[in-house]
């Protein structure tokens, strides 16, 4: 069975590990700060707790942004923290090409540029291209695009969105690009992949990228390299795993679609605009959510949809009227909106605390998950590299599953 890298466990001997140490602190990552203002380890771990309770902001910002640090420093008040550093651990797969690697700007139109970065990093790591090649959910095949100059055979795009495929094809034709973009559903369940094609996804979503696992395995094809992102986006109320390990094992973690929400909630490329608008409206749900439990007598959390976008640039009294409507509740023409807004930000700065805490667990969560589809494709005959393809201020979704068919002839030099 595969590693990581030389000398390694193995990847299920890695998998097992993680998904004791998930289950271990299941208490921790579990419950959602934001909907339980008294969760239940704040009182087993009461030293963990106040130790969160004296960050300052300024800590909070610097220890959200390094997991690895305040892992370090929590734990001395939980001493099973300590390893998370070497369960996170994968190696880099760029092989120092990126930049060679990279699509020029010049040749980069309508393609934002941490795209471009994130496309060039991703071909980085896995040049060479010895078949045609298939990117899955192309877009305007940014990457498809990128990866032209370094394949020896055709490379094309499956996109379902018309007006993308036509732009796609237009910026091909524009820069004399050897590339096809085609207009196709990939989860239609008719479709069949092209013969001996390599495929590729650049953050294909939840079923999106599972379902390419099943296509690529189904057919035997020679190669499969993609980057999974939103492992949440799924017709299932619950994680179904993909390989026999994590399917049968006695102990393997139940995750429910909340579950996999966590392990892409980190916002480290966000604007600073972005994320003070996120924090004001955060604040805002929170003070309503205590007046609604106020209200109603009911000390239970009451979830809002998704606000109208120009809701932002009001007050706290228009979100609270707003939210109220749509949830059929009266409140009183002597509602203290200055209290409760004062009540959402005591709130905040709690919830703010307690999710740097469940927010440690992000990155573990989401290698349980990689490693059960690496697990898989061990299972359908392929030999699976694992690791990172550029650095996580670029993109945090940068983990990597590069597949080659044991037994297919394919020179396999530098791809290890």
């Amino acid at each position: 069975m595969a590693s990581l890298h030389h000398g390694a466990e193995s990847f299920y001997q890695r998998w097992q590990r993680l998904n004791d140490w998930l289950a271990q602190h299941r208490e921790l990552w579990q419950p959602a700060p934001f909907t339980d203002p008294s969760p239940a380890w704040a009182v087993k771990w009461p030293a963990l707790a106040e130790r969160v309770a004296n960050f300052s902001e300024s800590d909070c910002q610097k220890l959200e942004d390094d997991p690895g640090i305040l892992a370090g420093l929590l734990g001395r008040e939980l001493p099973s923290l300590q390893i998370f550093n070497e369960l996170i651990r994968v190696p880099e797969l760029a092989n120092g090409k990126v930049r060679q690697s990279t699509l020029p700007e010049i040749r980069a139109t309508d393609m934002p540029g941490r795209k471009r970065l994130q496309s060039g990093a991703f071909a980085a790591a896995i040049r060479p291209l010895k078949h045609d090649v298939l990117d899955w959910c192309c877009g305007k095949g940014h990457l498809a695009r990128t990866l032209a100059p370094f394949c020896d055979g055709k490379v094309s795009g499956f996109e379902w969105n018309p007006a993308l495929v036509d732009d796609g094809n237009r910026l091909t034709g524009k820069f004399g690009d050897a590339v096809s973009l085609h207009c196709q559903d990939v989860m239609a369940e008719e479709l069949v992949l092209p013969k001996a094609t390599h495929s590729v996804a650049l953050h294909a979503c939840g079923d999106l990228h599972r379902r390419l696992m099943r296509r690529v395995t189904d057919g035997g094809k020679p190669r499969l390299s993609f980057s999974p992102c939103c492992y949440h986006l799924t017709e299932k109320p619950d994680y179904q795993p993909m390989s026999r390990w994590a399917g049968s094992g006695e102990n393997a973690l139940q995750l429910s679609r909340e579950d996999l929400r966590l392990a892409v909630q980190e916002t480290v490329t966000a604007p600073e605009r972005v994320r003070q608008q996120t924090r004001r409206i955060s604040q805002w749900r929170l003070g309503f959510d205590g007046m609604q439990r106020a209200l109603r007598g009911m000390d239970a959390y009451l979830p809002v949809p998704s606000h109208p976008p120009g809701l932002i640039n009001g007050d706290f009294a228009g979100f609270c009227r707003w939210a109220a409507t749509r949830k059929g509740l009266a409140l009183p023409e002597e509602t203290d909106f200055n209290y409760w807004e004062t009540h959402g930000e005591r709130r905040l700065q709690t919830v703010r605390r307690h999710e740097l805490v469940r927010h440690l667990f992000r990155r573990p969560l989401e290698l349980w998950l990689v490693l059960d589809y690496a697990l898989f494709l061990e299972e359908q005959g392929y030999e699976v590299r694992l690791g990172t393809f550029c650095e996580r201020q670029l993109t945090p979704r940068n983990l990597l599953i590069d597949a080659v068919k044991i037994g297919f002839n394919q020179d396999t030099q530098g791809l290890r």
